[in-house]
């Protein structure tokens, strides 16, 4: 597989993602939504800009390591969001499953980049 298709495939995953946060965040209480939701945006907005950066890149590595960590970062604010109990479990699930199989894209992308020495 191309690293371009990994990336589109990722973007696609991130894109639905990005629609899910937005719907969930509305629950959050309305203080909340200028810190904790701003922040998951945020987040969400970087993970996009760094997954085209690193599609348009011939060397990728640094670019993923820096969007796998950001993945990571998301995770814990989505986590952070349940311990304060602005989502349901169910809410946390799914999305923490949505998070998951973007983190496992992202390091299927490393390995492959890796595996080409890029």
């Amino acid at each position: 597989m191309s690293h371009h298709l990994d990336g589109l495939k990722i973007l696609t995953k991130l894109e639905e993602l990005d629609a899910y946060s937005h719907k969930v965040a509305l629950q959050f209480p309305k203080y909340e939504r200028h810190v904790l939701s701003a922040e998951i945006r945020t987040t969400l907005n970087r993970l996009l800009h760094l997954t085209v950066t690193a599609a348009k890149r011939y060397h990728k590595k640094t670019t993923l390591h820096d969007l796998d960590i950001e993945v990571e970062y998301l995770r814990a604010l989505i986590r952070k969001a349940w311990r304060l109990r602005y989502i349901t479990e169910h809410r946390y699930e799914i999305w923490s499953r949505h998070i998951d199989e973007i983190g496992r894209m992202v390091g299927g992308w490393i390995k492959s980049v890796q595996g080409n020495g890029r």
